[in-house]
């Protein structure tokens, strides 16, 4: 089955679907409606003035169900394709997993930054699949044994569950029906970046990437972050990169990535790249999830480009024209700009000499730098 998401120019939310079609998927248009239909929604509009006031939907991507042998039951994946998919038909792009991915969770406002680099090509593009959880709790966490959690969380401790689910259908599922280069990232912020660290350190094949952002660490009195050095002592080689961040959140939410911090600090395997970004000063646990995911993407997924305005640019400089290429420039428009030819550098340093600088292929992280990172740590 697969539903159609849409969503009205001046709406916010997902609303309610309708319609099916098929035998083996059904299609429902999920569409969200203004609160004050005007126009052709009003009673008797008719003519020029129901042309000029109808609605437009925007399609934001699409929804389907697949039936879950782990969960005996429908499962519902959102994905968004990147605009490039179909111009060119013959490139293959990584794969995001977003958790907690539902078409009334997460995915539509990652869905929108997605859209959003689509246009500014401030990152490689890939591919969005929302997985959405049925039971967060029970879904994203390990197993506790603590009497105390059963009040809140009676149903818990059913991450395994979750990553075969992942590996034995979600992946094969996504993999079969679209291009995929084989690289995998997932994403999950709270609970769902707990799961993220807890699968980087139980199942690192599963995934390439990961972005854990205010994982829940607290979770079962920071077993995950305690447990981390031994995981990391046995890490499989190949190259992994990790995404952290933490919101003011304080108490043992902090304790927890703190502990791990300084286990990655000390015990860090070869072939993981990871970087941290404190925004505890920035962000609280309700702000930080978009802000973050697009750092977290560009962290992944970088773009070379050659800096400078063009020649024929007569508006941006003083005398109507361009600086001539600086001899080191004039080089290195020689080669193809890509991301292994690229000199990595930042903002701050082109803007301290930008007519020595312009046509140089550069590879800039956009966005702050990382409080720490395996590049600066003390090992």
């Amino acid at each position: 089955m697969r539903a159609i998401i849409l969503i009205f120019l001046f709406s916010f939310l997902l609303g309610c679907n309708e319609g099916t079609r098929g035998t083996e998927m059904e299609k429902t248009d999920v569409q969200e409606r203004a609160v004050h239909e005007k126009g052709a929604q009003e009673k008797g509009a008719q003519g020029d003035d129901a042309q000029e006031n109808s609605a437009t939907p925007i399609l934001i991507g699409e929804t389907y169900v697949i039936m879950s042998k782990t969960y005996q039951g429908p499962r519902r994946l959102s994905v968004r394709l990147p605009a490039r998919y179909e111009s060119e038909p013959d490139k293959k792009f990584p794969i995001v997993y977003l958790l907690d991915g539902g078409p009334e969770q997460d995915f539509p406002h990652i869905a929108g930054i997605q859209q959003s680099l689509d246009l500014n090509w401030t990152t490689e593009p890939f591919i969005l699949v929302g997985v959405e959880s049925v039971d967060r709790y029970f879904e994203l966490t390990p197993p506790v044994d603590d009497p105390r959690y059963d009040a809140l969380f009676e149903k818990r401790g059913g991450a395994d569950q979750f990553r075969s689910f992942l590996e034995d259908e979600v992946i094969p599922w996504v993999e079969d029906h679209y291009r995929s280069n084989g690289e995998r990232v997932v994403m999950g912020e709270s609970l769902a970046g707990l799961f993220v660290v807890e699968t980087l350190l139980a199942r690192p094949t599963l995934f390439d990437k990961y972005a854990a952002i205010s994982p829940s660490l607290w979770w079962d009195d920071l077993a995950i972050a305690k447990g981390a050095a031994s995981h990391l002592a046995s890490f499989p080689t190949g190259e992994r990169m990790l995404y952290l961040t933490i919101a003011n959140e304080g108490w043992k939410m902090q304790q927890g990535m703190d502990l791990f911090l300084s286990t990655l600090d000390a015990h860090s395997p070869e072939g993981l790249a990871w970087v941290f970004y404190d925004r505890a000063s920035e962000e609280h646990h309700g702000s930080i999830y978009h802000v973050a995911a697009m750092d977290a993407l560009r962290y992944f997924f970088p773009v070379a480009e050659r800096t400078g305005a063009p020649s024929d640019a007569f508006y941006l400089f003083s005398d109507g024209q361009a600086p001539a290429l600086s001899p080191e420039a004039q080089e290195n428009v020689k080669q193809a700009c890509t991301v292994d030819t690229a000199i990595p550098t930042d903002l701050a340093t082109i803007r301290q000499d930008p007519a020595q600088w312009r046509g140089i292929c550069v590879l800039v992280k956009l966005g702050p730098k990382p409080t720490l990172s395996s590049g600066n740590s003390s090992k």
